[in-house]
């Protein structure tokens, strides 16, 4: 099992919250986060002082899932997030030891 951490533009939450369902993605996670990377953020004065805003706005998708479907997870969140220009985000892909279902009990890739 995989977990994939998706962090995308604010704009593409519903483009591609709606492409992981249409590739019977069954369920994920969704935070509204802040970073910084190589967009690097932008300058605005307040009160006549240059103040640099290096959070930026994204989204974060988290999604857990068997090996065998992580390159066609990646390759819908490619095809819906990317637009080519610096700011896109990132895919971080890290193994996963175990999964509980809470309300059964279920381990493993049964509880995904």
């Amino acid at each position: 099992m995989k977990r994939i951490i998706a962090i995308v533009r604010p704009e593409k939450l519903e483009p591609l919250k709606d492409a992981l369902f249409s590739a019977d993605v069954g369920g994920m996670t969704i935070s509204q986060v802040n970073g910084c990377g190589n967009q690097h953020g932008w300058k605005e004065y307040y009160r006549g002082t240059e103040v640099l805003l290096n959070m930026v706005p994204k989204v974060k998708f988290e999604i857990v899932a068997n090996d065998a479907e992580v390159d066609g997870i990646v390759e819908v969140i490619l095809g819906a997030a990317q637009t080519g220009e610096v700011g896109d985000g990132k895919i971080f892909i890290s193994p996963v030891e175990e999964v509980v279902r809470i309300r059964t009990g279920e381990r493993g890739e049964d509880a995904i």
